[in-house]
Order: C-alpha cells, then sequence, then structure tokens
C-alpha cells in the first residue's frame, strides 16, 4: 500500500435479520446500512458479474433473500452465504464501502437495467423472465 491510498478498514459488522440489512461502520467515522438485496444483486462473484463488461446477469426476486452467515476472508473481505444458496462473491471492505456509500446510485442503475429488459424485481430468476405476461400495476 502507498502512503496516499489509506485502506479502510470496518470497526464493526452486524447482521440484522429482521430489517435484511449489513450494518458497517468504518474506521473513518463513516457507517453504512446494506441492504441484503442490494448485496446480492451486485454480488462481486463471476455467477452475477460474468466474465467481463457487459456479460452481467441481471439478479432478480431477492428482495426477501436473507444473509445466513458471514465468513471472515483473512483481514480484508466477508464471505456471506445467502439463503438462495448463493455463496460465491467475496466482498472486500472496499467493495462494501462502495456498496454503503454509492447505494442511491446503485439502486438507480439497477432500476433502469430492469425498466431496459422488461424485467419486475421480483422477478423469479431463470428463464421465466423472457416468458413472463404483462405487469399489473
Amino acid at each position: 500500500m502507498n502512503a496516499r491510498e489509506t485502506p479502510r478498514h470496518p470497526t464493526s459488522i452486524t447482521v440484522h435479520q429482521r430489517t435484511r440489512v449489513l450494518e458497517v461502520g468504518f474506521d473513518d467515522g463513516k457507517s453504512f446500512k446494506i441492504p441484503f438485496e442490494l448485496m446480492r444483486v451486485y454480488s462481486p462473484s463471476a455467477e452475477v458479474q460474468g466474465h467481463g463488461p457487459g456479460q452481467e446477469i441481471l439478479q432478480t426476486g431477492k428482495r426477501d433473500v436473507e444473509v445466513a452467515a458471514l465468513e471472515p476472508i483473512g483481514n480484508y473481505a466477508v464471505l456471506p452465504r445467502f439463503s438462495d444458496g448463493h455463496e460465491t462473491g467475496i466482498f472486500s471492505w472496499d467493495y462494501l464501502y462502495f456498496l454503503g456509500s454509492q447505494q442511491d446510485e446503485l439502486w438507480r442503475k439497477y432500476e433502469e437495467r430492469l425498466a431496459k429488459e422488461g424485467v419486475d424485481r421480483d422477478a423469479p430468476m431463470g428463464g421465466a423472465a423472457a416468458s413472463s405476461c404483462g405487469h399489473h400495476h
């Protein structure tokens, strides 16, 4: 690490099952409540991100996903085990900070992408989205 880039470290991590948020306090005094759904939708794993730009797989039906377990990975990251079986995303401290600090923008991008692909946020994952019937508003 060079002198101008100070790594951020969490001072506290709390899994709030009832409200479905991961609360992370950082050593710069900032604290974020990151919804499990946002973490799941933006999981850094290859099965969500694909293998390059434009390869991301749109995640849907994750509103009620829970973090069943949170495993520390060394002293730089955590591995959440989600209730839908997803457990390959390693969330570094920097990535958690990014999710927390940019969540409004990330939600907006997610909603734009859903709209562009004509998919409902609560649609089940899988090929069903392409053949789903019209939306009821």
